[in-house]
Parts: C-alpha cells; structure tokens; sequence
C-alpha cells in the first residue's frame, strides 16, 4: 500500500503514473503541464518534468556543426543543401534567408521534416532516451513523471507504450492538448518566437520557419483514437483549455486525479487576492486558535479592505483593457521586438500605488459583473467582510478555509505550549508540516492541503475574481500552491496581518502582486512582492549561517521584479 500525498489517503494500489503529453506544438501543452506538475507536487507527489525539447537541443549541440560560427557554417548558393541538417537553404514559399535557418537555429523546420529520415531518426531516440530518464526516475522514487513532448505520432506512441509494458507498477495516461482558436494558436506562434530554438534570430524569419516546423508537424500529426484504445490505454483529450474534455478508460487513483484537475481550466484574466482577517482580541493577546471577535484595529482593517477592494476592481478592469490593446498590437506587429515575454501588465508602484483612481464611465462596463468574497466559519474573518456591499459582492463562508485546529493548544500562547507541552513544542519546531497538534481534531499542514484541495479545483475553475479572507495557515497553503513554492517551505512562511496577495493567473504562471496596509494613512500601498515571501526558520534548526528570514527560492513572477 502506498501512502498518497500528505496526508493518510491509502489507494488500492501502488502503481505509479507516466503522464504522456500528446499535441502540435503551440497548442498549450506547455501551460497544462507546469500547472499540473504545480497541482501534483503541492499535494504531496513526486513529480517531475522531462522535457523531450531540451534534451533535442542539447543533443544538436554536441554535434561538431553546432559548434561552429554562423559564419562558416553558411553554404554558397541559395539552392545548395546545409551539410549540417540535409535542408536547402530556401524556407517554404521562396523565402529567402541568409543561410540555412538550421545555422542560425539550434534546428530548423527541415529538422521536423517527416520525409527527413535522418532527423526523424534522431528525434525519436532522443524522446525515447528521455523516457529511459523518466523511467529511472521512477524506480529511484518518483511517483509522476511527465513526458513533455509532442508525441504526435502513432508510431512514436506505441514505442512508449511497447516499453512500459516491462515495467511493473507503472501506469500510462497519455494526455493530449488540442486547441482551435485561432488567436490562441496564433498568439502561441508569436510567443515561440522567443524560444531557445530562435535566440538572436530575427522575429520574422523566427515566426516563418516555426509555421514551416508546424506545417511539417500536421503532416504527420494523427489524434489519440482507435489505435490506442486498441490497446487498452488510458487518455484524456483537452480540447481549448478546458472547453471540452474526453476521458477514455481513466481506472487508476493518480490517473483520476490528473483528469479531474485538468477539467477546471481556464484562461479568463481574473485575480485570486488572499488576506488574513483583521486583528483579533485573540490576536492581540498572542494566543493561537479559538474563535474571537475583531480588536479595534482589525475593524479598522476591515472597512480599509473593502475601499481597497472597491478600487481595486475598477483598476484592474483598466489594467484589463491595457493588456488587451497591447497584445493587439504584438500580435499585428509581426515581431517581438521589445518583448522579452507576453505583455506585461500595467502597475503603478509609487508611494500611493492604491490611491483613488478616476476613471472613466465607460470604464465602468468593464469591471467584471461577478465578484466572490470567501471566508472561513470563523467570527474573525466574517465580521472582516461586514463592510462589503452585499449587491456588489457574493459573500460566501466555507469551513474548508477555517484555520489549522491546534487540538488542546486552542487558545494558549505559544509560550504556553512550551511550558505545559515541552515534547509537543518541540516536535512541531522538527517537523512543522506533518507535525499533527495532540487531542481530538488536532491538525497538520498536511491535513490543511487535503482539506483545501476542493477550494484550489473551484479557484482554477471560476472565471471571476475572488478574495480569500482567510488565516495564516491557509494563506501559507494557498500561496504556496499559487506561486509554486516547496511546501517543506510552507509552514516557515512569514504571512503578518496586514498584507494582501495579488495571484493573476497567466499562460506561464501566476503573477504575484502584494499590497501592505499602513496603518497611520488608513490606506494600502503596494511593495515589493519579490521581497515579502520569506521563511522565518525554526531557531531549534538554524545554523549560525542560516539567515533569520532568507528569500523564498520561489519561481515566482512580480510585478515589482518585472520593473525594477
């Protein structure tokens, strides 16, 4: 029997998964397989990405063509053949390069050319080298590992299957990603571009030979079908990000999970903002637990955070309408230049970041119509939001967001607990995530993230914005799965009262912006986001090199950071 994620769901079995990426390429397999590798690994899997690209790009580079300047590697005459890839030096449709787009590429379109046996025969060893990788992975411990690649092919599909066949306990699922929305596609074209295949190469001549790359791709492209089902497997199709999604055969634990999470996507501009209630009488007299009314300050905090909020909508519809403007005119460009990545969002970082903005009617129109305030059953988080407009904002309270239950430690300080529990004091300094508080209903952090799976499903399913009015416990749970950080991380993170957290889901992560509120001007002000989430160590585990409140190593993208 194999222990599932953090905390003690047993499955009937103790098979391991192989998830099997299938799709042409800038159709966003990329987008649903570092979501879901973020989603898998905050549960408590171990997964991991092989990415079949890289391994090809490093496998060019080895070759002694790579190696050599542009310059010698041109050939002469526009007609001749590059000695590097067996590819002429003209792209599709006569278009004329300087040199075989293979030299100034780590590899070309001829390179994915399906008449090309050579480099065909080169692409299939190097996806079937990265599943020998991922497969000793596994038997080394790994849970789920994912194989990033096209794998478009039937006959590429069956030699992945025909090899897992002697591999005992591992199961296969292939998913595969299929997208007809033109401007998506198109949007993805232009974002590929800036990939490591077109470092240094002019945006127009990158975009040709990447349509080329496609075209060759469609050739020999055929979708997950008979010839798989023939054989039994397990697959899953997503079809527009979420839009419709067609399970075959899904038996397995691991396997019902992936499909479950992959059906809640979408790609609606929103923001996820996560804060703590206001402070509590608990709060202020240092004791964990219970449920207090809100101190002064924290109905201070309160009617400050609905202003912010109010504000904050407007703003974000303005910021919305930018983004949206600004896309257009990359997408009719016909370059990147100037992008080192999709359009940034519009900021304002000044010492007045949340000060009232003016904006105007028509603007207003924009603001998204559905708005979703959640808090726990807690009395400290509902009297938090009293100052809400209950026409303007769906007020929801969800026992799933109440906070970690401390057992017989409700209601002790933590000086208390160290000197009426000595043991218990200790043992959570040791081990804070799975350490469970002692006495019936006590909790661990790795109870919290079971208990909030169902909340982070609805968050990537609901296509509105949303403010979490939460606990410190479930906001170090709910940003650590946001913005991908370690969850042996998770319990050490400094969250104070005071602070709201900003997640704007994008194609390639989540967008951290983090507002703190200043007291004497009754008002938010917008910091530095890359600067806040730190991990305060336990002082029983700290080294005299071990800093008090180190940077998160988190890959986490800011606002802030993106600027300055």
């Amino acid at each position: 029997m194999l222990t599932l994620g953090h905390g003690d769901a047993r499955t009937d079995s103790d098979h391991k998964l192989v998830v099997v990426m299938v799709g042409l390429p800038a159709r966003g397999k990329s987008y649903i397989v570092k979501k879901l590798k973020r989603y898998l690994s905050w549960l408590g899997f171990q997964t991991k990405i092989f990415n079949v690209g890289d391994r090809r790009r490093l496998a060019g580079s080895t070759d002694e063509h790579e190696h050599k300047p542009a310059s010698a590697r041109r050939t002469n005459g526009a007609s001749a053949a590059c000695a590097g890839c067996d590819g002429p030096s003209a792209m599709g449709n006569g278009m004329q390069t300087p040199s075989c787009t293979h030299c100034a590429t780590r590899h070309s379109s001829a390179f994915f050319d399906p008449d090309n046996a050579k480099a065909k025969q080169i692409r299939e060893q190097v996806a079937l080298d990265v599943f020998e990788d991922l497969l000793r992975w596994l038997q080394a411990g790994g849970q789920i590992a994912i194989h990033d690649a096209t794998n478009s092919t039937i006959e590429r599909r069956c030699a992945l299957i025909s090899r897992l066949k002697s591999e005992a306990d591992v199961n296969l699922l292939f998913v595969e990603s299929i997208c007809t929305d033109k401007d998506i596609i198109n949007r993805n074209i232009k974002l590929k571009t800036q990939s490591p295949d077109y470092v240094g190469i002019d945006p127009e001549v990158a975009e040709a030979d990447f349509r080329a790359r496609l075209r060759n791709y469609e050739r020999a492209y055929r979708t997950i079908g008979a010839a798989e089902e023939k054989l039994d497997v397990q697959y899953c199709k997503i079809i527009d990000v979420g839009k419709k999604v067609i399970a075959y055969n899904i038996q397995g634990f691991l396997e019902s999970q992936v499909v479950f999470y992959l059906m809640n996507m979408n790609l609606e501009s929103r923001v996820i903002y996560v804060t703590r209630h206001g402070e509590s009488e608990d709060n202020a007299a240092g004791r964990i637990g219970g449920d207090a009314s809100l101190a002064p300050n924290g109905t201070k905090y309160a009617k400050a955070l609905a202003r912010f909020i109010d504000r904050r909508r407007i703003e974000f519809a303005a910021e919305v309408e930018e983004n949206n403007r600004r896309l257009a005119h990359f997408m009719a460009s016909g370059s990147s230049s100037g992008a080192n990545s999709e359009p940034e969002s519009v900021t304002s970082h000044g010492s007045h970041a949340s000060a009232p903005c003016s904006m105007p009617s028509s603007l207003r129109s924009h603001v998204q119509p559905d708005f979703e305030i959640w808090t726990s059953m807690l009395k400290r988080t509902m009297e938090t939001v009293e100052y809400f407009d209950p026409l303007r904002y769906r007020i929801k309270n969800i026992r799933s967001l109440n906070e970690i239950y401390a057992g017989k430690c409700e209601g002790m300080t933590y000086e208390e607990i160290a000197r009426e529990y000595p043991d218990e004091y200790e043992a959570r300094q040791l081990d804070k995530f799975y350490y469970r508080y002692p006495g019936i209903g006590g909790e661990s952090y790795a109870d919290v993230v079971l208990r909030l799976q169902q909340v982070i499903v609805e968050l990537e399913r609901i296509r509105h914005s949303v403010l979490l009015v939460t606990h410190r416990a479930m906001a170090r749970t709910l940003l650590s799965y946001f913005m991908d950080i370690p969850t042996t991380h998770m319990p050490d993170m400094d969250l104070p009262l005071g602070f709201i957290y900003g997640c704007e889901p994008r194609p390639f992560g989540n967008f951290l912006r983090v507002w703190q509120y200043d007291s004497d001007r009754d008002d938010f002000e917008e910091i530095n986001a890359s600067s806040v989430l730190k991990i305060r160590y336990p002082k029983i585990a700290m080294s005299e090199q071990t800093p008090a409140s180190p940077l998160l190593p988190s890959p986490a993208e800011t606002a802030y950071s993106a600027k300055h």
